[in-house]
């Protein structure tokens, strides 16, 4: 296996997002390209990115082998954090170890220890959704940022024609959009989220200008960042408690 970025931005700012949520994860390389589903240790919360094969300048894995890589996301993002602008990343798995070399004015190498991960695999559920909301990334970052001055959790409101973010502690705050400023594709639907896991969830805003909430009463929700073919999605858990 062997596979080369020519821009290892957006690799390095999904690990670096994703290590949030999870430790260790077991990366899978095969034809289609190189991706990760993982749950959180608490259960609560799945995280799912893609990076297509065509996004490498070179992409080399024995026919349809699938290539399980089990890593320590610390050790990764450490790594990752060492590419520069317009250096180039090449990534090859030799025996028990996943090199990296990172190519610059300097060649340099570093190898990680590949680790067993025993963890049940899932793919990315495919839910129907009462509501989809397709809203700027800026505003979505905002949003949540607001509700975390004055609660732990917020309610998402969605009808047909308008979209409420709002929390309440001892304090309180409102956000509502109407279709004239987010794209909105729902009926009624109510549901109730961490804001512990969304405002880690938001950090992918880095990768896409553009954000689409999912859910439906009381259900979880699906939060997907996308930009050409690179997709970053989550899935929560809601919050069972009483409603803001």
């Amino acid at each position: 296996m062997r596979l080369q970025l020519q821009n290892p931005k957006i690799f390095a700012d999904i690990i670096g997002i994703i290590s949030d949520l999870v430790t260790e994860v077991k990366l899978k390389v095969d034809s289609n390209g190189l991706y990760l589903n993982a749950i959180d240790p608490a259960n609560v919360a799945m995280t799912y990115f893609k990076l297509p094969s065509d996004l490498f300048s070179e992409f080399n894995i024995e026919g349809d082998k699938t290539e399980n890589l089990g890593v320590n996301l610390e050790n990764l993002k450490a790594v990752l954090r060492r590419c520069k602008p317009g250096s180039t990343l090449i990534l090859e798995k030799e025996s028990s170890f996943l090199k990296l070399t990172i190519q610059d004015r300097v060649k340099r190498e570093f190898s990680l220890a590949l680790i067993e991960i025993e963890a049940e695999e899932k793919t990315m559920p495919e839910w129907e959704f009462n509501s989809v909301i397709k809203i700027p990334s800026e505003s979505l970052v905002e949003t949540i940022e607001d509700c975390l001055i004055v609660s732990d959790a917020c309610t998402l409101i969605a009808s047909p024609n308008s979209f409420i973010v709002q929390a309440s502690g001892l304090n309180s705050t409102r956000s509502e959009f109407n279709s004239d400023e987010v794209e909105i594709h729902s009926g009624n639907s109510t549901s109730r989220y961490s804001l512990e896991y969304l405002n880690k969830f938001i950090k992918g805003a880095k990768i896409s200008s553009k954000a689409t909430l999912s859910f439906s009463d009381g259900h979880p929700m699906r939060l997907d960042f996308a930009t050409g073919n690179v997709i970053l999605s989550f899935v929560l858990a809601p919050r069972v408690e009483q409603d803001d």
